[in-house]
């Protein structure tokens, strides 16, 4: 390649000439164009749209004007490219569904989630919002540096003073030459706190500093899946999270169920989402959907998708996030414009070097503030001079020819300065009086007071931190707000056990299917034969069937009629008030419409060499070792096999060597040792365990030495008998008489066995829920038909017996 140069011919590498263009091309789109600055978080069009609004007062307080007004005033002083460009960064900055914290407050259509693009410049209005003149606090007092803009004619900064770490806060996202930035938004409160921590601690960790920012804050909400993927975007400046919409199920008047979306993935277009879920149905790549509606309006969203009777929710649910972007993924790459290059930050480095910015504006704007008051008292020195010299200050300047010779008689005459001699020579009348000589006096004194402390401020580096912390801790206090987004549990790569607190509660399961956590202080042991307080609000056709105590930490093995287990951990139950009716199962396992939850073990870890052994409603026992159960499949698996009309009605976890009693509706019981019964695989049929009459067995229960067997009947009716009395047997006899039946205790509902030092708790069919101490129980043979427990109402009867587990 050759090029002319005043006549002569230059030659040139071509290769170097591309290298050398490409990298300058290349760093003007870095640095100009597409990567934010980590101190105040802005490219220079977002920047040059603030700086205009900003010059031309277009302020909170002032009314809204077009936006063609902004962009064409940003076209012609600062930022010479498309208009279509400056419009659409300045509409994001007004989207709430866009921005976290909105830095432009739009008048008019700026358009919506479902991808509809803002009216024209010439129909919408714009103005600044509070929180960004915050990005500009300061900036009049040469707390920045400004360059000329791009024909020299005026001046623009070079980066806004930013009072709060807007680069965290709202975020960035830019693709430049060979690099790309998506840093997401984050909580105004949690990034203030995280600034102050480090101010407090200059050697805080990555880590620690995750105990203040808790995570990204999208502004569409939504759940984040996990703390992974968080920690290795601010520990290493990359990462990715796994984002979920939010979801609910609801029982509709005809039993069936819907999916209730309410919140979806930040920078997911609702309406390509609904179209893809559409496509999936039509396509049947997902069945069981029998509509499918946006009933989204200016209250929230609402995307509702109603379920076939016979179709599990879970499932369809899961393949919604599989397949659609009612889950989501982002990337996140923290990478922003340091010191004139783009550089990949952490956590602390970002926080850093806002922190390093924020230390110069405080020195800065003090150094202004200081030569302002030294200026101002120089003044009223030279004021003061002539108050006190006021009759020869009068004389001097009648008998100068004009103002010029009048300045320097007076400097030569009392020792002033230029500008000193000026001022007295501007001075009103009006000075003259004793009143305006006092308040000289005041402000003089005042002045000495404030340049002392912003001298003192510029030789103490504390100093400057303190006000950085006070001046930010009060821009939180105006502005900050709850979190948006939830950060959840990765079911796939997650344990969030070390985060939740090991707590004693209470889980109650209806008769259909609602579940709930409570703590155990909702509780407070109660008299005999009280009328109890309400454990669960339900429908009339609902009772609570299944109540049992453990902790937050343990498994909870779900034990369904069909006989599948399922595994959940407690802390994954939502926790709920005592009136409330909880979550429906379905809502957290993956079981059919016909599955019923029977038995429900809590575990802390699967312990070699100890076995669950189930009972069925045939009489049928089976022992399995207990590590045969640990499985994580979502859908369950087998944990008995059953005959075509049978049920599990119990499971009991034991070391292998212990007792069980079984009980039937009529009052029968046996007690066998469980090394009658061989161990089986967990899909086999199992053993006689008893032979039955016209009648089925209720419980099974493991005995406990020196406890008593305490029976309650539907009437509520009850008693507590020796477990000496019960003597053990051959597994497969017909048992014997555990409570007499009669028209006014009627048939047994429950079986435990319990200790006078423990508490049990009985449960009606309306939900009305008594805690007893088993001392209060009446102790009698196996033969009587008990004493009255607890008081039953009309159309009532109790339904189920838990032990209090201390």
């Amino acid at each position: 390649m050759e090029n002319f140069n005043h006549g002569r011919i230059v030659p040139i590498d071509i290769e170097d000439e591309m290298r050398k263009s490409y990298i300058d091309y290349a760093m003007s789109v870095i640095v100009g164009r597409a990567l934010p600055d980590v101190r105040d978080g802005l490219k220079p069009v977002h920047r040059r749209i603030l700086y205009s609004m900003y010059k031309n007062g277009m302020t909170s307080d002032k009314p809204h004007k077009k936006s063609a007004h902004v962009v064409g005033d940003v076209l012609a002083k600062y930022h010479p490219h498309g208009d279509t460009a400056v419009y659409d960064a300045m509409v994001r900055m007004a989207q709430t569904f866009s921005t976290r914290y909105p830095l432009v407050d739009g008048h008019g259509n700026f358009g919506s989630v479902d991808g509809d693009s803002a009216a024209a410049m010439r129909y919408t209005e714009v103005r600044m919002t509070k929180l960004s003149l915050e990005l500009l606090n300061d900036i009049e007092k040469n707390t920045i540096d400004y360059i000329p803009n791009y024909d020299e004619s005026l001046e623009e900064p070079v980066v806004l003073p930013s009072r709060y770490p807007n680069l965290l806060v709202n975020g960035s996202s830019g693709i430049a030459v060979g690099m790309a930035t998506n840093i997401p938004p984050h909580n105004l409160g949690e990034v203030i706190d995280g600034v102050t921590a480090l101010i407090d601690n200059s050697e805080i960790t990555n880590e620690e500093l995750c105990e203040y920012v808790k995570g990204p804050d999208f502004p569409t909400g939504s759940v984040i899946m996990g703390r992974e993927g968080i920690k290795s975007a601010y520990t290493t400046g990359r990462g990715s999270v796994k984002v979920r919409a939010r979801t609910h199920m609801e029982t509709m008047s005809n039993s069936k169920i819907r999916i209730v979306v309410t919140e979806i993935p930040y920078l997911v277009n609702k309406a390509r989402l609904i179209e893809k879920i559409a496509d999936l149905v039509r396509d049947k790549k997902i069945d069981g959907i029998t509509d499918l509606r946006d009933e989204s309006d200016r209250t929230g969203m609402r995307i509702v998708v109603e379920l076939r009777r016979d179709a599990n929710p879970q499932v369809i649910l899961n393949q919604l996030y599989k397949f659609t972007q009612l889950q989501d993924t982002f990337s996140i790459i923290m990478l922003a414009v340091v010191n004139g290059s783009p550089k990949v930050l952490t956590l602390k480095d970002v926080l850093y070097h806002y922190l390093e910015h924020q230390k110069d504006v405080i020195v800065r704007r003090t150094k202004f503030d200081l030569e302002r008051a030294e200026a101002r008292a120089h003044i009223i020195e030279g004021l003061k001079i002539a108050l006190d010299n006021i009759d020869e200050v009068i004389k001097t300047i009648r008998a100068s020819k004009n103002a010029e010779e009048a300045k320097q008689n007076l400097i030569n005459k009392f020792v002033l300065s230029d500008k000193q001699a000026q001022a007295i020579l501007d001075m009103r009348l009006q000075r003259l009086t004793g009143l305006e000589r006092e308040k000289l006096d005041e402000e003089y004194a005042e002045l000495v007071k404030k340049i002392e402390y912003l001298r003192s401020v510029l030789s103490d580096e504390n100093m400057v931190l303190n006000i950085i912390k006070e001046e930010i801790t009060l821009i939180k206090s105006k502005y900050s707000d709850e979190r948006l987004s939830e950060i959840g549990i990765d079911e796939d790569n997650a344990n969030m056990e070390d985060l939740i607190a090991e707590e004693d509660v209470i889980i109650t399961i209806s008769h259909n299917g609602y579940v709930k956590r409570m703590l155990m202080d909702n509780y407070k042991s109660q008299r005999r034969g009280g009328k109890g307080i309400t454990a669960m609000t339900t429908r009339e056709e609902d009772f609570v069937e299944m109540l049992f105590t453990t902790t937050t930490h343990h498994y909870l093995l779900f034990f369904t009629n069909k006989g599948k287990v399922y595994r959940k951990k407690v802390y994954e139950i939502p926790e709920s008030s005592r009136q409330a009716k909880g979550m429906a199962i379905i809502n957290l396992l993956n079981i059919t419409g016909d599955e019923k939850i029977t038995a429900v073990i809590p575990i802390k870890t699967y312990t070699p060499n100890w076995y669950l052994i189930a009972a069925t409603s045939n009489g049928i026992v089976k022992k399995t070792d207990l590590s045969q159960y640990d499985s994580q499949r979502k859908d369950g698996i087998i944990a008995i096999s059953l005959d075509d009309n049978d049920e599990l009605v119990g499971v009991q976890l034991t070391d292998g060597s212990q007792d069980m009693i079984l009980s039937t509706r009529k009052g029968m019981a046996i007690r066998f040792n469980e090394e009658d019964v061989r161990a089986m695989g967990r899909t086999t049929r199992g053993v006689k365990g008893i032979s039955l009459q016209d009648d089925f067995v209720i419980s099974m229960e493991r005995v406990r030495e020196g406890g008593s067997v305490l029976v309650v009947s539907d009437n509520g009716y009850g008693k507590k008998t020796p477990i000496s009395e019960y003597r053990s047997q051959n597994r497969g006899g017909k048992g014997i008489i555990t409570m007499r039946k009669t028209d006014k205790n009627g048939l047994l509902v429950g079986t435990k066995i319990v200790r006078d030092e423990e508490e049990i708790m009985l449960i009606s069919k309306r939900g009305i829920i008594i805690r007893l101490k088993v001392s209060e129980v009446s102790s009698m043979s196996r033969t009587t038909q008990g004493v009255h427990l607890m008081n039953i109402g009309e159309d009532d009867e109790v339904m189920a017996i838990a032990r209090v587990v201390n």
